[in-house]
Parts: C-alpha cells; sequence; structure tokens
C-alpha cells in the first residue's frame, strides 16, 4: 500500500505548497482537489512528476450526482448541470493517472428516494461511460448515517451493493473510507467479497462520540487498523488517501510541512500492526 494525504486535510495551502510538502514528508501520492489545481495542467502533472507524487483519489469541483447540503460546496442545483461537470472532471484528472476520482450521491432534497435513486443511477451511468472512455475508475463514496441529509442518501453497505448491481454501472467502484465505514456491521466480510470493487480507500477517525470533524488514522475511537487488516488480507493495494474535514483550531490549523508529516507518520503506525503491510 502507498502513503497517501488528500489536499483538504492542508485546505489553507496552494497546491506547489502541498506538492513540496507532501514529497518531503516522504509520501508517496496525494489525492487531489479540482478546486485547487491551477489550469495548467501540463505544468501541474510535470510539478507532481518532479516530486515522485503519484496521484491517489481526485475529487472533483462539483463532486455528487445530487446538489450537496455541506456550506461552501453546495454547487449547481440542476442535476443535469452536475452530471455534465463530473463528466468534463473526469476527463480532465484522467491526465494525471489517479486510482479514482470520486463521485457522491448528495442528499434527496426533498425528492423521494425511488426518484432520487433513478437521477442518481442515471447520472453515474454516464459518469462511468465517461470515464470508461478516457480509461480512469469512480469510486463512489457511501457515506456515514449522520451526512445523509447534507453530502449522501446512500448510508449502507447495502446500498453500496444495490448500486453495484445497476445494469449500466458494471465498472462503477466504491472509495471506501472509514470515517463512514470502518464501523458498518459485516464491514470485514463485505472487504473480502468486494476487494475487486474498491477503487480508492481514504483513511481518518472519528476523534469521540458527538463530534463531526476528523482526526488522523489510530487517534482517535474509528477502528481504522482493523479495517485496514481487512483490507490487506484481502489484497487491496492501492494508496491509503488520508483525508481529514477538520476546523480552524484542529488540523486545519497546522503549516502544511508538519500536517504531512504527521499524516505519514499516522501511516507508519498503522504498518506496526501485526496483519498490516509496512508502509
Amino acid at each position: 500500500m502507498r502513503a497517501a494525504l488528500s489536499e483538504i486535510s492542508t485546505v489553507g495551502a496552494s497546491f506547489a505548497e502541498d506538492v513540496a510538502a507532501y514529497s518531503a514528508a516522504g509520501l508517496d501520492a496525494i489525492g487531489l482537489w479540482e478546486f485547487k489545481l491551477p489550469s495548467d495542467d501540463e505544468a501541474s502533472i510535470a510539478l507532481l512528476r518532479g516530486h515522485g507524487l503519484a496521484v491517489a483519489n481526485c475529487v472533483p469541483a462539483i463532486p455528487s450526482v445530487l446538489q450537496l447540503a455541506r456550506p461552501g460546496m453546495e454547487g449547481p442545483t440542476d442535476p443535469e448541470v452536475r452530471i455534465a461537470a463530473l463528466c468534463a472532471s473526469v476527463r480532465r484528472f484522467a491526465l494525471y493517472a489517479p486510482e479514482s476520482v470520486v463521485c457522491l450521491a448528495g442528499p434527496l432534497g426533498g425528492r423521494s428516494r425511488e426518484d432520487g435513486w433513478a437521477v442518481l443511477v442515471d447520472g453515474l451511468r454516464r459518469v462511468v461511460a465517461t470515464a470508461s472512455e478516457v480509461g480512469v475508475r469512480i469510486g463512489f463514496e457511501v457515506v456515514h448515517a449522520t451526512q445523509r441529509t447534507e453530502t449522501g442518501f446512500l448510508t449502507t453497505l447495502a446500498d453500496a451493493d444495490a448500486l453495484l448491481a445497476e445494469p449500466g454501472l458494471e465498472q462503477l467502484g466504491i472509495l471506501f473510507d472509514t470515517y463512514h465505514l470502518a464501523e458498518a456491521p459485516g464491514v470485514h466480510a463485505w472487504i473480502a467479497a468486494n476487494t475487486g470493487r474498491i477503487a480508492g480507500v481514504h483513511v481518518s477517525d472519528w476523534p469521540a462520540h458527538g463530534r463531526s470533524d476528523r482526526v488522523l488514522p489510530g487517534e482517535g475511537i474509528t477502528p481504522t487498523r482493523e479495517a485496514v487488516a481487512a483490507l490487506a488480507a484481502a489484497g487491496w493495494n492501492g494508496s491509503l488517501d488520508v483525508e481529514i474535514f477538520s476546523t480552524p483550531e484542529g488540523f486545519w490549523a497546522l503549516p502544511v510541512e508538519e500536517a504531512a508529516r504527521r499524516a505519514r507518520a499516522a501511516l507508519n503506525r498503522l504498518g506496526q500492526y501485526p496483519h498490516l503491510p509496512t508502509l
């Protein structure tokens, strides 16, 4: 497994600052967020190559089929506009040869589940078709139930299974996020049965019950180590991509160099436990 850090974890730094700091900290890969990318993709790719960084999971500027209700990330209301933007982002990210391009459902926003499901599946079919054309994989993210009305209405492994079974979505992958799924019932068995459908992995912990921010893997109450062990046992060998949504007083307050070093150290500690690979 490769050690990676997602750029939202260092939200105040620029793309160039992220690249320099992540490489200096000994990380293998970077999780790109489109809002941070400069317009010159050729120059950005050259910068990544010059620093020896691969690309893990990429998050589009408009990352969901239905409108998000997360402050600052809402975007347009029309699913058609959002789907077109997602397809454009997939084509752009293909230049970076990522492990996956992340996609979310978004909340129902007043729709019935049946109507929301229909819009989602239709949109995903078009996004997956675009991804197949350009040779990348979509990592669909199932979210924690507490984020149902903000980030996505698909919140269980059963939801993931139902989506993967839809005709036209045979090439769809799942973005497995330990923050959302590490405590899901039957998760280790699900990993063993679905390793080939896991397109990418985000890792972080809940800091405590009743909080919604995130801390580094191994520093909170989430059984991230056990989930990563299950991934390793199942033969999954992509990037462990640390993704921290924080607060101005928390992880986001750290200088980018310190944040990158701490992320790398947290991933190193995961590798010290039995049945986990050495990172």
